[in-house]
Parts: structure tokens; sequence; C-alpha cells
């Protein structure tokens, strides 16, 4: 929902944007630009020229020093931490990359924030556990890495005044570049390209929630200084299962008129432990932030098809 009294906050404002390249900041940097924001994007790699009017910087934001030098030399006045490691399976492989990544690197940002006035907003998600499940334990290492960053994210602001805010983000999707092997790209080029697409029993609920929606949530956490201190959810609010997910997939995938008659085979896959419904809970995410998704499940999906069946199949 985004608010145009909000949108001018941006305009020749400096703002740092880690994880650029990804799917969500991908989408992040082309709307700053477009507000007229003096974007900071910056990723692992070497970019070739600027597409939105940013300035590209190559950094690991584990890298305490790098992130100093660039927090020193921007000197934003908004940083947006999309940086992160994203894998959600058990795998005790992935414990330490998940913690050098995920967590040191909100560490590395905090402290070389601290002493600032710069807004920060941090990428989580509902995968997190919420203060009110006690003893429960984090589904996985991703999720854990998460909500240990929430808990320094908290510690920061009230020892030192940094006014950093989480956002809590289910399940994005939306046209663009993604990691195949999530369910909505891996679904639909399956589809796309005729193939059978293996699954799970399917039973599991998701939040799911469009890239659109989520860049308008940075964007409002970002220009509202009531957030700081705070973790908001976004997401839908409501709870879709992946069969449903899925055969939503299917309708739209059919009517493109692409691709053969597969179908998928739920049931192909075992079901992850620990796994849960993760839901929105959007009453302090509209309070404060004026937030609420504007795309709905269906019409996301039938935009996201269109564009891989028009660059990704």
């Amino acid at each position: 929902m985004a608010d145009p009294v909000a949108e001018t906050y941006w305009r020749a404002r400096p703002v740092l944007v880690t994880g650029a390249g990804g799917f969500i900041g991908t989408h992040l940097v082309r709307r700053l630009g477009g507000l007229g924001a003096r974007v900071h994007a910056v990723g692992r790699r070497v970019r070739e020229g600027s597409e939105h009017g940013e300035t590209w910087h190559v950094a690991d934001v584990a890298d305490a020093d790098a992130v100093g030098g660039l927090v020193r030399s921007v000197r934003p006045d908004v940083v947006l931490h999309l940086a992160s490691e994203v894998a959600g399976a058990r795998d005790p492989k992935l414990v330490l990359p998940m913690l050098h990544s995920n967590l040191t690197g909100v560490v590395n940002l905090l402290t070389a924030v601290a002493g600032t006035p710069a807004r920060v907003v941090l990428a989580g998600s509902l995968e997190e556990l919420r203060p009110d499940e006690g003893e429960r334990a984090p589904s996985s290492p991703y999720a854990a890495s998460k909500w240990a960053a929430g808990g320094y994210a908290r510690m920061f602001h009230h020892l030192w005044d940094v006014q950093v805010s989480t956002l809590r983000i289910g399940m994005v999707y939306g046209p663009g570049p993604q990691d195949v092997r999530k369910l909505v790209p891996y679904v639909t080029l399956s589809l796309l390209r005729g193939r059978e697409p293996e699954l799970g029993s399917g039973t599991r609920e998701l939040d799911w929630v469009h890239v659109d929606d989520v860049v308008d949530a940075f964007l409002a956490a970002g220009a509202t200084p009531e957030a700081a201190g705070r973790t908001f959810d976004i997401g839908s609010g409501e709870g879709t299962s992946i069969r449903d997910t899925v055969d939503l997939l299917v309708r739209i995938v059919g009517g493109v008129g692409v691709g053969g008659e597969a179908r998928p085979r739920y049931g192909a896959l075992g079901d992850r432990p620990l796994d849960s419904a993760r839901i929105a809970d959007l009453t302090a995410t509209t309070e404060i932030l004026g937030w609420r998704p504007v795309v709905g499940l269906e019409e996301g999906l039938r935009r996201t098809v269109a564009w891989f069946a028009r660059e990704g199949a």
C-alpha cells in the first residue's frame, strides 16, 4: 500500500541497500530509483553500469571492516538490509554458513551505524519464533539465524538507541529472477515445460506476499520514525495450503496455453520436520506502518506465470 506522502520522503535521500542484487533487492532498488533516492546498492559481485541511477558497491556484509567503510563513506539516512543466505533445509552443515551470513552481517551493520541517526530496516522471516512461543525450537538453521538477529536488533535499539526495525516477511513471490528451487518458480517452470513437479503432501499452510507489497513495506518502515525498536509481520494474514497454491498454478498455467498436461505429484517427497503454518499478524503493521498487502494471491500468481512464460520458460 504505497503512501504518496511517505514516498516523498525518499527524494534525494541517501539509502544503502544490501543484498541489492537479490530478488527483493532488485525490485526495491528499482522503486527507490523511481522515487529519486540516492541509492547505494551493495552486492557481492561487480555490476556494469546502473539501471536505475544507483551506485554499486562490492562488499560482503560478514566483513566488519567492509561494512564500516561503506557506512562511513555513504553516510546513509536509511539502511535497508536484505543481504542474507536463504535455505530451508534441515542440514547441520548449514548452521555455520547461516550464522556467518545472517547473524554476523546484522551485527556488523548495527555496530557500524551505532552512534549515527540512520534508520535501519532488517529483512526478517515469519519462520522466526515469536516471543510467545516459549521453548519451541527454531525449525531450521535459517530460522535460528533470523531469530537471533532479531534479538540483537532489539539489544542495539534499547542499549544504544539504534533506530532499527525488523520485517518478519512471509513467502515472497512475483515476477523476476528467483531461486528456481522455491515452490512458485519450481512448480511454474515445471508446468510450463511439461514436467511433473514433485512435492510433499501439500498440507502445510503458507502466508504468501507479493514482492511489490514487500517493497512497499520496506518503504513504509524506513519512512516511519515510530517503527524503531519494533518487529512487524509482512504477509497476507491468511494461510493457503501448498496444495491449493499449486492447484491454482495448474489452472493459471493451463489458461496461458504453454506447456503440456503435467500434473503435480503429491507425496513424491517427504514433508520437512518442524514445518508449521506461519501466518502474519498484521495488527501492529497496519496501525504503525499503515501497510496492508494489495496484490491478491491469484492476481499475483497470474503476473508471475506471465513473466515466466515470457522470460523464463
